[in-house]
């Protein structure tokens, strides 16, 4: 390793140990499974028991969110009697960060000792079968960012170089998802989550070409902590909730304000969905 890798390595590293020091700070908890929260889906955290709430902007080196429906917050408390560590809202590429900001989070919370990463999302539908609404567990991804967290120089102390993603997202993980939502009764499917920077939305060609690439949910965030989490080793499970039609495949067109306000709808039904697998996913870790 040249000295600009080692130095570059260290300041990583003592940035790292900074943000978890300062966390385990305020908290006695200590987190097994950790969530990320995507837009308007926020509300689950207001489940959790005898939480800590850290603002973004206290945690060192974590930024403020831009995004309306990202609170900007940390929470760490049990859920489901599971310790678990919560992400209220994330950073997006399409911000201007690059992608080691983007994933520092996700880091941070595999520091902190989880074993499985839950990532939520809202996206738009591609699949002509899904409706506002309707929860798709993730099962695969298309990386269509142009970019790569593990870029440039690797640090083989969080991974290999070249990680496995044959199972980007756990069978386990899907199968509890799978599991969970048919005892519920909630609308899901399973599908693939198309990544793309945004902060466009995509146009009818893209979306077409989408389909043929075997998409069936389109968003602009979840790919980069998907492989971040599954550099360090920790488990990824993943549910979108589909916010809206694709362009192309509705009359109107797409807005935020309706990615939120369907978000905060179908809010319930991924709150039961969560509540209801994050002990499953627990005790497997703990079998495994």
């Amino acid at each position: 390793m040249t000295l600009d890798r080692k130095e570059s390595s260290n300041r990583f590293f003592n940035q790292l140990r900074e943000s978890v020091d300062f966390i385990q700070k305020k908290t006695q908890h200590k987190p097994r499974i950790g969530l990320v929260l995507g837009s308007g889906l926020g509300s689950l955290a207001d489940l959790i028991e005898n939480p800590t709430h850290i603002p973004y902007t206290d945690i060192p080196h974590f930024f403020g969110t831009s995004i309306e429906g990202h609170a900007g917050k940390m929470v760490l408390g049990t859920l489901s009697s599971i310790p678990i560590v919560c992400l209220q809202g994330r950073f997006h590429y399409y911000e201007g960060y690059s992608m080691a900001q983007v994933v520092f989070p996700t880091r941070v919370l595999c520091a902190l000792g989880i074993h499985t990463l839950l990532l939520t999302n809202a996206a738009g539908g591609i699949n002509t079968r899904y409706r506002p609404g309707d929860l798709m567990i993730i099962n695969d991804h298309l990386n269509l960012m142009g970019d790569n967290p593990l870029k440039g120089p690797n640090l083989e102390e969080l991974g290999p170089r070249f990680p496995d993603l044959s199972e980007a997202y756990f069978k386990e993980g899907v199968a509890a998802l799978k599991q969970s939502a048919e005892e519920l009764k909630i609308t899901h499917h399973l599908g693939v989550y198309a990544g793309l920077i945004g902060p466009t939305y995509e146009t009818p060609a893209e979306v077409r070409m989408m389909r043929t690439l075997g998409a069936d949910a389109v968003g602009m965030s979840t790919v980069p902590e998907s492989i971040a989490a599954n550099h360090l080793g920790v488990r990824v499970a993943g549910v979108s909730c589909i916010t809206n039609l694709a362009a192309g495949l509705s009359p109107q067109k797409l807005s935020h304000q309706e990615v939120i306000d369907t978000s905060k709808a179908a809010g319930s039904s991924l709150t039961q969905l969560l509540s209801k697998v994050i002990p499953m996913l627990d005790s497997s870790a703990n079998s495994a």
